[in-house]
């Protein structure tokens, strides 16, 4: 297993991925901390579990308006394999998060 540090916002989170995932994981982690600073902003804190939250529900409302938009649907095998990501990075920041 490969250890990649992903930068959200304020934060470096270390997160395991299989060997050769390490590009990709990065490129995720890029596309987070892209929208950390709005997210901080309206969870009105700069880092944090709220602010991960915030994150999140960009995401998925840019992912709802791509489902919406005519023709450019996600297939539903697109779907699960990001649903399969966001799972894993949301269980990789939480271990990171909690308490000692």
């Amino acid at each position: 297993m490969a250890m990649v540090t992903l930068r959200v916002g304020e934060r470096a989170h270390q997160v395991a991925c299989r060997d050769g995932e390490e590009a990709s994981l990065e490129a995720l982690g890029r596309r987070l901390d892209a929208h950390a600073a709005n997210a901080a902003r309206a969870a009105g804190a700069p880092g944090g579990e709220r602010m991960m939250l915030f994150v999140a529900l960009l995401l998925a409302d840019q992912l709802a308006e791509a489902e919406r938009a005519p023709g450019g649907g996600v297939s539903a095998a697109v779907l699960e394999r990001i649903a399969g990501r966001l799972e894993s990075l949301a269980t990789a920041l939480e271990k990171d998060v909690a308490p000692a």
